[in-house]
């Protein structure tokens, strides 16, 4: 299960870091449509929905990166909050279904709890 409990936490990390990069693109996008317009009420406007974007992205990214980095080093916390996130991914379809689904699945199994388990003993 230690496999399982690598991908889960690379996933959980890779997803996040893609998640933040194709959201600073679109902010990148949206700030040069505004600024590229001329038009100063539509720059306005873009700019505020790239900034929220972007805040809301990095905040939701964070506790996913968060988690892979507290699987890596086996802690029980990392598992639990990866478990939530997961249920939160399955919404996401069909990358975000794929992932939350699997992460359940390995972080759900008997024996990965008492890895878990035996890791907080130490």
């Amino acid at each position: 299960m230690e496999k399982h409990i690598n991908i889960v936490a690379a996933l959980q990390i890779g997803l996040s870091i893609l998640r933040l990069i194709i959201i600073g693109i679109v902010f990148a996008i949206l700030h040069f449509v505004g600024d590229f317009s001329g038009d100063h009420d539509a720059q306005m406007v873009l700019s505020i929905i790239a900034n929220v974007m972007i805040v809301v992205c990095t905040i939701l990214s964070l506790p996913s990166i968060l988690a892979g980095i507290g699987l890596f080093k086996r802690k029980e916390w990392a598992r639990i909050l990866t478990l939530i996130i997961s249920v939160l991914e399955l919404i996401n379809f069909p990358i975000g279904t794929a992932v939350g689904v699997y992460s359940i699945w390995a972080l759900s199994q008997n024996e990965t709890v008492e890895f878990f388990k035996n890791k907080q003993d130490d």
